[in-house]
């Protein structure tokens, strides 16, 4: 069975695919995916910041309109980016169990979290990462970050800021393994674990994935 599954062109995103597809041939070992990778509106638009877009379809929205016009069987989002509601005539399959749920500041190698100066600059687009750093310190300096994982590390390499905040799970997945301290606190529901969604109208979807919801 060849399912076709649309996604975001990122390289976390495709990691993720991966990881789906070895999940479901556990239990059906015939499948196969092709591939529909697009960039949605939340990649092309690199300025506007995060923290006001929360379960909005901001990473979804191109991906569920090729699902909605059949050019796709499934999407593969992460859990956390989904719209709330979800757009009429789809369904959520399954949640998958994840990785590790955290977040952590990547610092540059050699450099100890507690030798960072006053005022060293910390990239995040989240409030609530934000304030899992100024619970450790209160006298750092934030900014907005956006792009793929590697342009964020890009920023941190060159030197434009000297920390930046990213979710455990995605260095999981990209197989990276940089400086980086451990944030304390919860994080946002569903932070590490994936998500296939499906139309409503395909039982043969919603039944094959349902066996890997957590």
């Amino acid at each position: 069975m060849k399912i076709k599954v649309g996604t975001r062109k990122s390289p976390l995103a495709l990691a993720q695919v991966e990881e789906v597809l070895q999940e479901i041939r556990l239990f059906d070992p015939n499948v196969e995916f092709e591939v529909i990778a697009i960039d949605t509106s939340g990649d092309k638009d690199k300025k506007t910041s995060l923290r006001s877009m929360d379960k909005t379809d901001f990473f979804t929205r191109e991906i569920d309109e090729l699902l909605l016009t059949q050019k796709c069987h499934i999407a593969i989002h992460s859990a956390k980016d989904l719209p709330e509601p979800l757009p009429k005539g789809l369904f959520l399959a399954s949640i998958t169990k994840g990785v590790d749920s955290s977040d952590s500041l990547v610092l540059r190698e050699n450099v100890r979290f507690q030798d960072l100066p006053k005022g060293a600059v910390i990239a995040t687009s989240s409030k609530r990462r934000e304030e899992a750093v100024q619970s450790l310190r209160d006298d750092f300096v934030f900014v907005d970050i956006r792009g793929t994982i590697h342009e964020r590390l890009e920023q941190l390499y060159s030197k434009t800021v000297d920390g930046v905040v990213i979710a455990e799970a995605a260095l999981i997945r990209l197989k990276l393994n940089p400086n980086r301290e451990a944030l304390p606190g919860l994080t946002t529901l569903n932070q590490g674990r994936l998500a296939v969604v499906c139309r409503e109208d395909d039982p043969k979807m919603r039944t094959l994935f349902s066996v890997i919801h957590a």
